[in-house]
């Protein structure tokens, strides 16, 4: 019975900053699941999610530093308590607010991962394309590298945000801000071909009009997408995993590396501030430098 009622406060306050700020369903799916997580920690040890300590809250972090979870992961984790727990004294729901004096663990600043253009190239020849999976897997490896497309704008992408004519896609990213993105040629045909060729024999429900579909017929997940992403990495590149974000950040590096501005590859990424696009420079600046001390007679 508690935990029902503690799942009811827990999707109250999900409704609540769901309303007041706006945020995506994945980002409140996100908050959720941490919240769950916690409950589900704190009701194995007898403690009410509600009245639980400083203390409690710090063990639980501990668990996860313990089993080797990333900082940023912990972090964000944190932050879901924070935000609950704020949530909960400013509508006098408890006293106390256990989170307030638990400091983020503290993390550098991640570089995007290092994808070569010949490490791209293997990637999206990975896909058997005698197959209607392998195909549609090879459109959506072309699209995500000449787009720069976060994986959930991918799946949640339907038929009319693309102009065949024009060789764009529409896409409503963080924030609710649209942007444009042109399409290029080579992915632009690979796109054209699957919703031709291959969609037709997929989908199940004319009303669908999501682009990318699973082999039931229905929208494609992220978790497909990661599954078979990281598969054809294992298969075409040595000992390197990559991810979706893997494509985005080679999209936005090598256009750099070709002479691309910043603020043009900010806006094709959808960037509210240039400060999170500066970061795809110092790849660029890296394997320059790298390339100037390997290739110049006196690098």
């Amino acid at each position: 019975m508690q935990n029902s009622l503690n799942n009811n406060i827990i999707d109250n306050y999900c409704d609540s900053i769901w309303v007041e700020k706006g945020l995506s369903k994945n980002t409140i799916s996100s908050y959720a699941s941490d919240l769950k997580q916690l409950e589900k920690w704190l009701a194995s040890r007898n403690i009410d999610i509600k009245f639980c300590s400083e203390i409690d809250i710090n063990s639980y972090l501990a668990e996860k530093i313990d089993r080797g979870i990333l900082a940023s992961s912990i972090n964000r984790t944190l932050s879901s308590i924070k935000g609950f727990y704020n949530w909960l004294t400013y509508n006098n729901l408890i006293k106390l607010n256990p989170s307030e004096l638990i400091e983020s663990p503290k993390i550098g600043r991640k570089l995007p991962a290092n994808l070569s253009e010949q490490d791209v190239e293997k990637i999206l020849n990975a896909p058997d394309c005698k197959t209607l999976q392998g195909k549609r897997d090879k459109t959506i490896l072309e699209l995500l590298y000449a787009t720069g497309l976060r994986i959930s704008e991918l799946t949640n992408l339907k038929l009319n945000q693309i102009d065949i004519v024009q060789g764009i896609v529409k896409v409503m990213g963080k924030g609710g801000k649209e942007r444009i993105i042109p399409i290029g040629e080579t992915a632009l045909a690979w796109l054209v071909s699957y919703i031709d060729l291959v969609r037709n024999q997929l989908v199940v429900n004319d009303d669908n009009l999501f682009v990318f579909l699973s082999n039931k017929g229905k929208q494609i997940s992220r978790k497909v997408c990661w599954s078979f992403i990281v598969e054809y990495s294992k298969k075409s590149l040595e000992n390197k995993i990559i991810s979706p974000h893997s494509l985005r950040h080679a999209f936005a590096t090598h256009l750099l590396n070709h002479g691309a501005d910043l603020r043009s590859v900010q806006m094709l990424l959808g960037h509210s501030s240039l400060s999170t696009t500066q970061i795809y420079t110092h790849v660029a600046k890296e394997r320059l430098i790298k390339f100037h001390t390997k290739h110049h007679p006196r690098g």
